[in-house]
């Protein structure tokens, strides 16, 4: 009865012990996560487009003067540096944020080069440069407004709406971290979107001679490696932030939505770099090592390929380079893998060819990986054997037979001739 006891006490220590080292394991796990400000985020992989990390990256957010990439994209797209760009009513009349109000006014006779509007429209944000642009790309902000819906529906910005060019509030101006991640990944790799958000400062003018000395808004500018961004606020948005980095030769980018904004507005910066360093730190977790057997497959072929003859045989698959994916809820919401048998003939069966393909799809990727065969060649050999001996049996026979059938045709012509 003692030992009974001790034997159940035993057991329930043991359980008690494993169920507190998972719980602490999972709050380890959790904890590991940065704690931001920003209702939602997200970091990329600029070479490759792969999600980091991922907060909410799907939720329908205020994206402010974030917005201002999609137009500066646009004027990249649609005219060139030395263009003269005209100011207009509508730049004109816009509010505070803007380089007429905050410097010095802008007569409607003024134009400003093109890469002066986008440096005023990166640097300080200027929400005239925005309506400057507006208007001399499509010649009025509705149609620019159509502009820029159109960009996002061939970036596949599929949770994005815009309505104004420089970002400030309306209630159906939206977006998402997923899709500002896409526009600022499109953003940055055009040479000329990127290299005016890389400054830190400039001096611009108007073709009066009016001169404006911009300061970047973006204060990790230079600083951990970063090399470019675009700040954005209103009131409904919160602090919003876009950032790139280069790090040990590697870039990537974060998203952050719907910060706090302080009273030394560091909090959205704070936020920035948590998750930059964090996304720096981070390992692909590994579904399939290279040369593991993924899965194995009963397949049906043709030993001889000529013939229609056909065997069965287990095949483990296996791919020859590592299957991997960053672990974060955006991904783990969309992983799926899918395996598709292209060639399964002997040649691919002895595992020197792709006998088929493993496709891996995250949120916004597909990455595919060749297949190969791990079948043994004792296994194909044994499998094969007997329909290899039948089949050269039956062809000796049927030579036999034809010797035999030409013999008897010579031996009457023969015969004939006597």
């Amino acid at each position: 009865m003692k030992f009974k006891r001790f034997f159940v006490w035993i057991v329930l220590f043991l359980v008690f012990s494993t169920s507190l080292n998972m719980t602490t394991y999972a709050s380890a796990a959790t904890s590991n996560l940065p704690v931001i400000y920003g209702q939602a985020a997200i970091t990329v992989d600029v070479a490759t487009g792969e999600i980091i990390y991922a907060k909410n990256v799907d939720k329908k957010m205020y994206p402010a003067s974030t917005t201002k990439l999609m137009t500066a994209l646009l004027l990249a797209q649609n005219r060139e540096k030395t263009d003269a760009i005209k100011y207009t009513l509508s730049a004109k009349s816009q509010e505070p944020g803007s380089l007429n109000t905050d410097f010095h006014p802008i007569g409607l006779d003024e134009t400003m080069l093109g890469a002066d509007v986008m440096d005023a429209l990166l640097l300080y944000s200027a929400n005239d440069a925005a309506y400057m642009i507006a208007d001399n790309v499509s010649g009025d902000s509705t149609s620019f407004m159509k502009l820029m819906n159109d960009k996002a529906a061939e970036l596949n910005m599929s949770g994005t709406h815009f309505i104004t060019p420089n970002g400030l509030h309306r209630d159906d101006h939206y977006s998402t971290p997923y899709d500002m991640s896409i526009l600022a990944r499109a953003s940055f790799l055009n040479s000329w979107v990127k290299e005016s958000m890389s400054k830190k400062e400039n001096t611009i003018s108007t073709s009066k001679g009016t001169t404006f000395k911009l300061e970047n808004s973006n204060k990790l500018l230079g600083i951990d490696g970063c090399i470019g961004g675009k700040t954005g606020f209103t009131t409904p948005a919160g602090r919003c932030l876009v950032a790139f980095f280069m790090r040990d030769g590697r870039e990537a980018m974060g998203v952050v939505l719907g910060s706090e904004k302080d009273a030394l507005d560091t909090y959205v910066f704070n936020d920035m770099k948590e998750i930059i360093d964090y996304s720096y730190s981070q390992q692909k977790t590994v579904l399939h090592r290279s040369n593991d057997i993924i899965k194995t497959e009963t397949v049906k072929y043709k030993p001889l390929g000529f013939l229609g003859l056909e065997k069965t045989i287990s095949v483990p698959l296996v791919a020859k380079e590592e299957v991997s994916y960053y672990n974060n809820e955006a991904n783990k919401k969309d992983l799926k893998e899918n395996i598709k048998l292209t060639s399964v003939v002997s040649s691919t069966l002895k595992g020197n060819e792709s006998i088929g393909t493993l496709t891996l799809t995250e949120k916004g990727k597909v990455k595919t990986y060749k297949l190969y065969s791990q079948a043994s060649k004792g296994n194909l050999l044994k499998n094969s054997i007997l329909m290899y001996i039948t089949t050269a049996g039956i062809i000796i026979l049927f030579l036999i037979v034809i010797a035999v059938i030409i013999r008897t045709i010579n031996l009457n012509k023969r015969k004939k001739r006597r």
